[in-house]
């Protein structure tokens, strides 16, 4: 330990941050007591997703994007089915709002889960990964897989697959769940009940690390009773209330010179957007199960620890458990009507209108508000696309964290500081492949 931080020289360049989806590095300096450089380093080369959908059909749109991310795919499609909705003006029935909701919510559980028990849990458990714990708590990582491999099964068997589903489509679905469908997936999350409750004490046991910062958090919002996921207005902390048309005024992106990723800013320096973004905005929509599992995990609504993100991933993971027995309930009460959809080939003389339009998507994925945007002509082909990742919406207030956390742990060794930075870096669950961005150069020609 060093006695004196006032004299403390610092200097952190780690390569690669382990357990996120994509590659970042840490890069602080400290000179003299005096913090010089504060980065989250994104290396990722730019992706260009957004190239490849111009000149492609708006009803390829949803195919394509789902390839942006193999954990966040139906979060893709999602955004990606209701902005080219919107722009060919086009509204789902509350039947294909109920399956998209479904399907969202098993994303979310599958993402949130994985991140609790493979991600985060080695750093609260003080392993370096999940596979020594595959010997000191074996049954912990089978109650992980089973859980994993059961979320799986669910979006498997309501949208295909998983990974890049392919049965959710603009207007409906073009295969519906049946009755027998229904009493499956039912039977899948009733299995799951005891081990997500076995989840909620295993996180309760977990001490996270006292830090606090206060910033600007943003999510969806809604004026009804629901914990807004898959639509609402955008909504901060700071009172900001904007129509998701307005997206680029919330977003305000920018380039650094350290990212291949943009940087993002509201009414501060940045914001969080993700669970525990969600949590402070939303707390009271949570349904009463979620609540109760905030209680037994001690975290209560305003909270501004980062690190505490994972246990409003643990809450939100209860509520879309609980609202994902509801909606299956109603469904087979109901019964599914193949005549709400109005997908081409499912309702006879159904019929799709194509039009030039512009729309936009917004929907919480499991890290935060995913923002899709099209520009579409009069045949549909894709003129302009646009994507916002939640990751990059995070990565400035990262940065902004270890800014603050940094001088507060000068006392500890290099090792448990650069430990801490890896732990508050994961705590956000960042998706980094994902958040890699367009840049547009314009060059000028003297």
């Amino acid at each position: 330990m060093h006695s004196d931080i006032n004299n403390r020289d610092l200097n952190i360049n780690l390569e690669y941050l382990t357990r996120v989806e994509g590659h970042g590095n840490i890069v602080v300096n400290v000179k003299e007591g005096r913090l010089e450089t504060c980065h989250l380093d994104i290396v990722e080369a730019p992706r260009f997703f957004e190239g490849l959908l111009r000149g492609r059909s708006i009803f390829e749109a949803q195919h394509i994007t789902s390839r942006i991310c193999g954990i966040c795919s139906c979060s893709h499609s999602l955004a990606s089915i209701q902005a080219a909705e919107d722009a060919l003006s086009i509204t789902p029935s509350s039947q294909t709002i109920k399956l998209r909701k479904l399907l969202l919510y098993f994303e979310i559980l599958d993402s949130h889960l994985l991140h609790i028990y493979f991600l985060a849990a080695p750093d609260l458990l003080g392993v370096k990964s999940f596979v020594p714990l595959i010997g000191t708590h074996n049954e912990v990582i089978r109650r992980a897989l089973r859980l994993k491999k059961t979320c799986n099964d669910l979006c498997g068997i309501l949208a295909g697959r998983h990974i890049h589903p392919i049965s959710m489509t603009i207007g409906g679905f073009t295969k519906l769940p049946t009755e027998k469908d229904l009493d499956a997936m039912l039977a899948l999350l009733e299995g799951m009940r005891h081990d997500i409750e076995a989840t909620v004490e295993f996180v309760s046991a977990f001490k996270f690390p006292e830090f606090e910062r206060d910033t600007e958090y943003v999510a969806l919002v809604s004026d009804d009773g629901e914990y807004p996921l898959l639509a609402g207005d955008l909504g901060s902390s700071d009172g900001v209330r904007m129509n998701k048309k307005e997206y680029k005024k919330v977003t305000n992106e920018f380039v650094v010179p350290h990212s291949s990723a943009k940087h993002t800013k509201l009414s501060r320096r940045s914001y969080a957007v993700g669970s525990l973004a969600r949590f402070n905005l939303n707390y009271e929509k949570l349904h009463p199960k979620a609540k109760e599992t905030a209680s037994t995990l001690r975290i209560k609504s305003v909270c501004i620890n980062p690190f505490l993100n994972t246990v409003a991933q643990m809450v939100e993971s209860v509520h879309c458990f609980n609202e994902a027995v509801s909606i299956l309930a109603d469904l087979k009460n109901t019964g599914i009507n193949p005549s709400e959809e109005i997908v081409v080939g499912l309702n006879e003389g159904s019929k799709i209108p194509v039009k030039a339009g512009n729309g936009v998507g917004a929907v919480e994925a499991p890290r935060g508000t995913l923002f899709h945007n099209y520009e579409i002509d009069e045949k549909g082909i894709i003129l302009n696309a646009n994507c916002i990742i939640p990751t990059s919406q995070n990565l400035n207030n990262i940065e902004r964290d270890m800014e603050k956390l940094v001088p507060e742990i000068l006392d500890k060794s290099d090792e448990e500081i650069t430990h801490s930075l890896e732990m508050l870096v994961r705590a956000y669950d960042p998706c980094i492949s994902c958040s890699t961005h367009l840049v547009d150069v314009k060059f000028i020609h003297a």
